[in-house]
């Protein structure tokens, strides 16, 4: 409960005059707006309203609220009623103008669904039209899927648009013009990309193709302004500003631009990612500029499983200066005038100021990304339990580095008493192993116990080698060396943490793989990777390593991480090695973390091959020295482990996009029987050679 909600009518009243009587008109709309946004009676709302109302009075002509919501996919009712919430309050507080994100009643991503089940097409369509009866004092832009008269069409059977609502009717339509299908985005696989830009009648709503474009204006007119309005990835193909290396023949905003409009306007579900801030930000900027035009650009918040929005909805003048920015990872209703410079700019989360300049190399300072990359992923978490209905979260304790981070994650998003940590020991796990864990969730205050392993390790053991025997005798290849043991302790380990989720409701299992070990193959399938949700499957060591120390001086409760587990070396404790005879060494059996980072970061960032990382100098070895053979041998050692461990990558749960890249299966999907690809290539005389080799056959 907030502040605002324990006080009576009167004390908020006197709260409100507190506000007046301290600060400007400007400054008081944005007070009272941030205290509209909790949780507040209906009564408390009015007052709330008619303060705003008069506040808005000479900005009203080109006024407009921005309505950063958290939707859920599929959910048209629970969209709707936050879409209609919103509409009453532009409505109440006089505002021109209020824009929502990109498909606001379906929610995106929708993915396969809407073919499967074009029901909630229809639903969504139903709801739009009655939402337009009660939109009649402003005017709202709202996202929705529109289906196509498929009988007779070609092409896909749906557009992504946006309605124009106004005097309780549907009386323009916008449709997406550029369909990503890049990354996690897969627009083009059910949307039909627009035949026109910009506006059409709400007559051509559901019946509409390249013969049934009506003559009219590109904008749309609003109390005497033009507005330019497109739908995300149409604002993203400007020549000048991505130096021709654009995806699309056409640019959507040179279009809308050629009627000279007042405003640009942007319905965007756009996730965050690392760098796309700088991006976006500088892009947006550059737009407004170039057109001498403001550009209104709202943008979708929470979290739908693998995408993470980070909202950040905002307004840049005509000269390119940011006048306006809604907060991150939050849902706001922020008003805005772009032609009165009414708005107020909300902090990024911390760092990401630092990056709008950055040039693109790699880095170990992760600072100015670390508060992104926990709001990130703490945002997954939450909205992924909330939107499926899970409350509680149960996880192995190893007291390691991967087990902690998750801990920490999961005890901030659910709160500690929805977190139980599991110790599950082996005979081979060190006592400090078992005291650090304990030590964490103490600091937490996360439940825990401690489980050990040995006997069902031993027994299932014993079991399988009475069945190796039986198979032994019809086939042969058995390893002389093999990794069932280790595995049989992950395993192990799965079953414990299934079995409470089994027997406790609401209740799931967390997988704890980080990036690089998932790179590397170095995951067991039903082991560490076993579980519903992977928190930090995008996250790789190095940066889970600054991330740690994060955490310890920037959460409420300073220090909740052991030392001793940032200090540790990472190591599954499931093998001795025979060289010390000590619990296995990750970066023994991989190589250092540093580089291997590297080399995944030059692969998703940079594109390169095997023959320009072995030619460039690494940052590891600007700090290390290293032979060419060890070089050699660490990149033979990555992509050989890297083509074994596709398969892993294809049935990790769902975990948070949060690098620039990932091997998420939603943002990048390459055949696991590709495992045979050469990666450093062949010079011509050598595949001449082969060519005539195969001419023999």
């Amino acid at each position: 409960m907030t502040k605002y909600e324990k006080l009576t009518l009167e004390e908020l009243k006197l709260q409100i005059q507190n506000i007046l009587n301290k600060y400007t008109d400007k400054e008081s709309i944005y007070k009272i707006s941030e205290i509209y946004d909790r949780n507040l009676s209906t009564e408390a709302s009015k007052i709330l309203e008619n303060e705003l109302e008069k506040l808005l009075k000479p900005y009203q002509k080109g006024s407009i609220g921005l309505a950063q919501i958290n939707p859920i996919a599929g959910d048209i009712e629970y969209n709707s009623k936050k879409v209609v919430k919103y509409i009453q309050h532009a409505q109440n507080i006089g505002l021109d103008l209020v824009i929502f994100p990109e498909l606001t009643l379906m929610g995106y991503p929708i993915e396969d669904t809407i073919d499967r089940h074009p029901i909630i097409v229809e639903e969504n369509v139903k709801w739009l039209k009655q939402i337009a009866k009660i939109t009649t004092k402003t005017t709202a832009i709202v996202g929705f899927v529109e289906p196509r008269k498929y009988d007779h069409l070609t092409g896909k059977k749906y557009f992504n648009s946006v309605a124009v609502l106004k005097n309780g009717k549907i009386e323009g339509i916008i449709r997406k013009s550029l369909l990503p299908t890049y990354s996690e985005f897969n627009d083009y696989r059910y949307i039909e990309p627009s035949p026109v830009i910009g506006n059409q009648p709400g007559e051509t709503l559901g019946d509409f193709d390249n013969g049934k474009i009506k003559k009219c204006q590109m904008t749309n007119e609003i109390n005497n302004l033009k507005y330019g309005i497109s739908i995300c990835e149409d604002c993203w193909n400007n020549k000048e500003f991505f130096n021709d290396t654009t995806l699309y023949s056409i640019d959507p905003i040179e279009e809308l631009s050629k009627e000279n409009p007042d405003v640009f306007i942007n319905c965007s579900a756009s996730p965050t990612r690392a760098k796309k801030e700088q991006l976006k930000h500088n892009m947006l900027s550059f737009i407004s500029k170039k057109y001498s035009t403001p550009i209104v650009y709202v943008n979708q918040v929470g979290a739908i499983d693998n995408s993470s929005f980070d909202g950040s909805s905002r307004v840049f003048d005509k000269n390119g200066k940011l006048l306006a920015r809604a907060k991150s990872f939050k849902e706001q209703f922020l008003i805005v005038n772009p032609h009165m410079e009414l708005g107020k700019i909300y902090p990024l989360t911390k760092g990401l100021e630092k990056t709008l300049t950055e040039t693109k190399a790699y880095t170990l300072e992760y600072e100015p990304d670390l508060e992104r990359t926990y709001k990130t992923i703490i945002q997954g978490i939450k909205d992924y339990f909330k939107k499926t209905g899970f409350q509680r979260a149960v996880l192995g304790l190893s007291g390691g580095l991967d087990s902690t981070i998750c801990a920490v994650l999961l005890a901030d998003a659910l709160g500690p008493e929805n977190v139980f940590g599991v110790s599950m020991p082996s005979k081979i796990t060190s006592s400090e192993s078992k005291s650090d864990a304990k030590e964490l969730a103490q600091n937490l205050g996360i439940n825990f116990t401690e489980a050990p392993i040995k006997e069902m390790v031993e027994t299932t053991n014993n079991c399988l080698q009475s069945l190796f025997k039986t198979v032994e005798t019809k086939w042969d290849g058995r390893y002389t060396q093999s990794f069932t043991m280790d595995n049989i302790q992950a395993r192990s380990r799965a079953i414990f943490l299934w079995g409470i989720s089994n027997e406790f409701a609401k209740c799931l299992p967390i997988a704890t793989s980080d990036k690089s070990e998932l790179y590397m193959g170095y995951a067991t399938i039903n082991g560490d990777m076993s579980g519903g949700f992977a928190p930090i499957a995008d996250v790789p060591k190095t940066k889970l390593f600054a991330l740690a120390h994060w955490l310890n001086k920037n959460r409420e409760v300073k220090n909740a991480i052991p030392e001793a587990i940032i200090l540790k070396k990472p190591g599954a404790e499931l093998a001795i090695d025979p060289k010390t005879g000590k619990p296995l060494i990750a970066e023994d059996a991989l190589m250092p973390y540093e580089f291997l980072d590297e080399i995944i970061w030059r692969i998703e960032n940079k594109k390169e091959h095997y023959y320009d990382m072995l030619n460039s100098k690494f940052l590891y070895e600007e700090r290390n020295e290293i032979t060419k053979e060890q070089k050699i041998q660490w990149l033979d050692k990555f992509y050989r482990r890297m083509s074994s461990a596709l398969y892993k990558w294809s049935i990790l749960p769902p975990s948070v996009i949060v690098d620039s890249r990932s091997i998420n299966k939603y943002d990048y999907k390459q055949p696991i029987t590709s495992s045979r690809i050469n990666y450093k290539g062949l010079e011509e005389n050598d595949i001449l050679e082969k060519i005539m080799e195969f001419s023999k056959l």
